[in-house]
């Protein structure tokens, strides 16, 4: 066999012996890791990125091993020569970063425990001379992985363990995360771990004890999993400040990054290396060859205009389901999964445990088993949302389902790449439309993937409640400096344009609260001694340790079965509203309201019946601007795609009854029908934006003429419809969307103070004013948080106008909530297009599912469904023919 040379030799053989050849961006990686340098690697999912981001540190510590063993040998050999016994200086450990010194514990138990991975053997007699004078070394961190998930962390953790046991390495590797056992956390906390998992919750926790900061210094890595899933959010921001604590406390760290494609890479990076404004990108394997097969309906099948779930395709999707040995079937939303598993569940041919469901809202326990099944082949569907969008390893799964459109590129390119997860294998995904236009949409995703369209993830910058939140961990974590601390933080890209007097704010707010808040004892919660910051007391300790992280969602009601364990959690605004004995679908099972106390809801499996289905806020995802651009070119385009061919008819009338939409104008219907009059406006910018542009358009149109509006919106576009009969012409729809004064006429169309005082609940909770309820007492419920938040909103835009957070909350609802850069990009489009004004008598297939979308918020004995069910068969007979 021929002899592989290099340093990367030790890792190429074992590739050799799987009989896997290293991809050249993973020989790459582990020679740019060895020179020193650090970097991101953009690759898809499934193609080796693991073993790509974990070879260099292997390698190294190999070579430290090798080197290590050398360096005792002679020691031994040198003072058995001389003294005729071995010396006990041998037992030190090899410091890496001095280059002599200490040997590592790792070489240490290999050649006197015979533990696994035994690499060299040393002479017999001098491991048995040596043997009782070894002392147990704490071992120093050495690597330190960041994932976004806990679900993620223990399939990293058996990744991981595959190479390190082949290689002969004695690495000890544990979890720090909210599922790690009680073991993990103690040996992470303790030092004894050479690699630790962590998310960036755990991470900042782990700031936050005075005593880990040695052993934080000792990490020669950092590698940042999945970090496009943590770039365009506050936690992405939680981590970069903790990635500038561990570069202060080790200036030689080496950081790398493993994103999925992105749109906005060199941001990404500049996010994640701030320091090394030239670190290298290194580009993986191309994306997967993607193919896109779509459910289509027959020929002479009544298809949905809107406003389903799909369940119609119900026989379609079992057909595909038991034509494959395993399958993912993935929903956008968590209510939409629950339903799409109660269904199957009703007409499933084979064992109950063979179908499984898995999403955010559930137990870990009951995500974990789904998880299990998969791997082991004992589960034959997983009803999912998103919680499986990312790297969980699932070898075995054969296609993947996307029920209703996936609303982005990146999202359809992730779920695909879940299928046969392996290097080389091609991506397919089957795609259930729901209603027709979808159809549209995945026509338009085959486009947008074919010319490598990808969207971008803009990362937020000054979110001072993060950076106050930071603080206050640091200041519990041994204490820190002003001017040291805001030199590291200025070292961030999230905090890079920080003014000086935004941080004395912010150290004004940890130490008392700020102006307003200054005489409440309780807000006080850093002593300043100096220019030195610290936590001095435990119970301020206690609450902050608990109250880490920036993940904020709306009052969360645990669900426990009587006899039995927890099966997850519910939004209180649901299960407040239910009384005992009501019941409700969740985690795939009818249960029945026992009792609700201390934010738990007991109940018991009901033995027959359905229950309604749980709805929680911010389920629905918004169109992306890039697939959005792609859907309107495709609606303008030649029909060559199979999806629009099936829906021909459906275009042809809504050309003949209207216009079709397209790049170069904007699609106007101005409708009397149904007993009033309704204007709709087609800008395909996404859901958020359309919100803010319809409160702003019927603000501009009441002030022309006095009235009041109702509207509804989707991602395609908005309808407004006046109480009062007016008329309105191609003029008025222009000066209606003008981009002028845009930011003035939004402040005063939008009741801004009731945004601003629900943006300041998550925003006072990450920044520490609404700190969690301390063990062994009750939790404290979503009004009670509300009460509590809404209170110091008052307080402070009365006596304290100017309080940072205050700020932060309207900057944020302008920016995250209407998307205020997006809608006046949108404002400046529609002003470059030609207007196209229809005055109709009829909705067209454009209109008519916006006008569904608006009878939701209206008082009938009838459901919503029959409604639009009803209008919608009217309509299709009246156009027939």
């Amino acid at each position: 066999m021929k002899r592989l040379r290099g340093p990367d030799a030790p890792l190429r053989a074992w590739f050799d012996a799987q009989g896997w050849t290293p991809a050249p961006f993973q020989r790459e990686v582990w020679r740019r890791y060895l020179a020193g340098e650090s970097g991101l690697l953009q690759t898809p999912t499934g193609s080796g990125k693991t073993l790509a981001a974990l070879g260099g540190p292997l390698l190294e510590a190999l070579a430290l091993a090798a080197d290590a063993t050398k360096r005792t040998a002679q020691v031994a050999s040198t003072a058995t020569g001389a003294t005729g016994r071995v010396i006990d200086t041998a037992t030190r450990r090899a410091d890496p970063r001095r280059g002599t010194g200490r040997l590592s514990s790792t070489t240490a138990s290999v050649s006197t425990t015979g533990t696994r991975g035994r690499t060299q053997e040393p002479d017999a007699t001098t491991a048995r001379a040596r043997a009782p004078r070894i002392r147990h070394v704490p071992r120093d961190l050495s690597l330190l992985w960041i994932t976004p998930l806990r679900a993620l962390a223990a399939d990293t953790l058996r990744a991981m363990r595959t190479p390190i046991e082949a290689l002969g390495l004695d690495w000890q590797v544990g979890l720090r995360t909210g599922d790690a056992s009680a073991r993990d956390k103690r040996l992470a906390r303790e030092g004894k771990l050479d690699a630790l998992i962590t998310t960036p919750e755990s991470l900042s926790l782990l700031l936050s004890y005075p005593d880990t900061a040695p052993q934080l210094a000792t990490l020669r890595c950092v590698i940042v999993d999945e970090w496009h899933e943590l770039l365009g959010n506050k936690r992405g921001v939680l981590l970069q400040l903790a990635l500038a604590r561990l570069r202060a406390l080790n200036p030689a760290l080496r950081i790398w990054g493993v994103s999925a494609t992105l749109g906005n890479l060199d941001e990404a990076r500049d996010a994640l290396l701030p320091h090394l404004p030239e670190a290298p990108t290194v580009a993986g394997v191309a994306p997967k060859v993607m193919t896109i097969d779509t459910l289509l309906p027959d020929e002479d099948e009544r298809f949905p205009w809107g406003g389903h779930l799909g369940l119609a395709q119900l026989p379609r999707v079992l057909e595909r389901l038991m034509a494959e040995r395993t399958s993912l079937l993935f929903c956008n939303t968590r209510s939409q999964a629950e339903l799409w598993h109660r269904a199957l569940s009703a007409v499933w041919p084979e064992a109950p445990e063979t179908l499984a469901l898995h999403h955010g809202s559930l137990d870990p326990k009951l995500r974990g088993d789904a998880e299990n099944g998969l791997r082991e082949g004992s589960v034959r569907c997983v009803v999912a949302t998103s919680s499986l969008d990312l790297g969980v390893d699932f070898p075995a799964v054969d296609q993947v389902l996307q029920i209703g459109s996936p609303k982005g590129v990146a999202r359809l390119l992730q779920r695909a790449g879940r299928a046969k997860h392996r290097p080389g294998e091609a991506g397919h995904v089957v795609c259930v439309p729901t209603h027709a236009l979808e159809l549209v949409e995945y026509a338009a995703a085959r486009e947008a993937v074919a010319q490598g369209t990808i969207e971008s993830r803009p990362a937020p910058r000054l979110s001072l409640d993060v950076l106050a939140q930071h603080c206050v961990t640091l200041a519990l974590g041994g204490g820190f400096t002003g001017d040291a601390l805001l030199a590291e933080v200025r070292g961030t890209q999230a905090f890079r344009a920080l003014d000086d007097t935004s941080w004395r704010a912010v150290l004004d707010f940890i130490v008392q609260g700020g102006q307003a808040l200054a005489h409440y004892p309780d807000f006080r919660r850093v002593e300043r001694d100096g220019d030195l910051y610290r936590v001095t007391d435990r119970r301020v300790a206690l609450r902050h340790r608990l109250s880490i992280g920036t993940i904020t969602s709306d009052g969360a009601v645990r669900v426990k079965l009587m006899r039995g364990g927890g099966l997850g959690a519910v939004e209180e605004s649901f299960v407040g509203r239910m009384r005992p004995g009501d019941r409700f679908q969740f985690a795939g099972r009818t249960l029945e309201l026992v009792r609700l106390e201390d934010m738990t809801a007991y109940v018991r499996v009901a033995k027959a019946g359905t229950g309604t289905v749980p709805k929680w806020n911010g389920g629905r995802m918004p169109l992306s601007s890039a697939l959005a651009h792609e859907v309107e070119r495709v609606f303008d385009g030649p029909r060559r795609a199979p999806e629009m061919r099936a829906i021909a008819r459906l275009l042809d009338l809504q050309d003949h009854l209207s216009a079709l939409p397209a790049p170069d104008r904007l699609l106007v219907e101005w409708v009397q029908a149904r007993g009033g009059r309704h204007l709709f406006v087609f800008p395909f910018a996404g859901r958020h934006v359309h919100e803010g542009l319809a409160a702003l358009l019927a603000l501009r149109w009441g002030r022309r003429v006095r009235n009041s509006f109702t509207f509804a919106v989707n991602d395609y576009g908005l309808v407004l419809s006046p109480a009062q009969a007016v008329e309105i012409e191609t003029a008025d729809v222009a000066a209606l969307l003008t981009p002028e004064r845009l930011l003035e006429d939004l402040r005063e169309s939008l009741n801004l103070a009731e945004l601003a005082r629900r943006q300041f609940r998550d925003i006072a909770r990450v920044a520490g004013l609404l700190p969690p309820s301390l063990p062994g007492r009750a939790p404290r419920s979503m009004r009670q948080l509300q009460a509590s938040s809404g209170l110091l909103f008052d307080v402070l835009r009365q006596h304290d106008p100017e309080h940072m957070l205050l700020a932060l909350a309207e900057r944020e609802v302008f920016a995250a909530q209407l998307e205020v850069v997006r809608l006046r990009e949108t404002l400046e489009d529609c002003s470059r297009r030609t207007l196209d004004l229809h005055p109709m008598k009829t909705f067209t297939p454009m209109s008519f599912p916006l006008w569904a979308e608006s009878l939701r918020g209206q008082l009938s004995t009838e459901d919503w469904r029959t409604r639009v069910q009803r209008a919608a068969a009217q309509l299709e007979k009246r156009n027939r023919g």
